[in-house]
């Protein structure tokens, strides 16, 4: 049995790819930070719940015990995410930009994700086959830098997690460990502004959670193949 955790999963993208991995057979600890939200959704999709909020040591550290009591983890999707916008819902692009948006969409987008892959690092290394699914952006792609979107904060923190992720699976050449694009979904991250389906946004987060131990890593991908850098 393939034991897999997922950030921010009680809505949108991450409650979408936790359906389905439990549907694939998988043993799904729904991660979240509100309990009650966390655990009425986990309910719902016959998955785990498990409070993790992945700006905070003690949350982490709690998550780590739990899953270590229950047995180990497998697959670590990496999906919790924020993006910081203005009063007025406007994208803060970089005449507005601050230190303190900075600080506060890379507090989750960067350093949650280093603080939850670091504290799951030994539990991932005892698996036989330890995935990491990191949730980027087409945003981060530097080579496609300027197309449309006016923000900087989220790109930037998006890029931050395509280096994180090609020098963690060069560092654990083991693991399977993948940055991915699930595309422009509606969710409440954007607002619902979003041009596609949560359905049609997780296809290749759980594709790539699910993949084996001579499947690709240190990847950037969408649905459709790698992507450029």
């Amino acid at each position: 049995m393939t034991t897999t955790l997922i950030t921010g999963a009680n809505k949108g993208l991450g409650h979408e790819t936790a359906r389905r991995l439990i549907a694939a057979g998988h043993t799904v600890y729904l991660g979240a930070r509100n309990i009650e939200r966390g655990a009425t959704a986990a309910a719902e999709l016959g998955a785990r719940f498990v409070q993790l909020d992945v700006t905070d040591d003690a949350s982490v550290a709690a998550a780590v015990a739990t899953l270590e009591a229950d047995g180990g983890l497998d697959v670590l999707v990496n999906n919790a995410g924020i993006e910081v916008r203005s009063p007025g819902g406007e994208i803060i692009g970089a005449a507005e930009l601050t230190a303190d948006v900075m600080r506060e969409v890379f507090e989750t987008n960067v350093f949650g994700l280093v603080r939850v892959t670091h504290a799951f690092l030994p539990l991932l290394e005892r698996s036989a086959a330890p995935v990491v699914v990191n949730v980027s952006s087409r945003l981060a792609s530097l080579a496609q830098a300027g197309e449309g979107y006016p923000g900087v904060a989220y790109p930037a923190s998006k890029t931050a997690v395509n280096m994180l992720t090609v020098q963690f699976a060069k560092a654990f050449p083991r693991m399977r460990i993948n940055a991915v694009e699930p595309g422009y979904t509606a969710t409440d991250l954007n607002r619902h502004e979003g041009t596609q389906t949560v359905e049609q946004g997780a296809e290749i987060i759980v594709r790539m959670a699910q993949l084996g131990p001579d499947g690709p890593t240190g990847g950037y991908v969408d649905a459709a193949g790698p992507l450029p850098w």
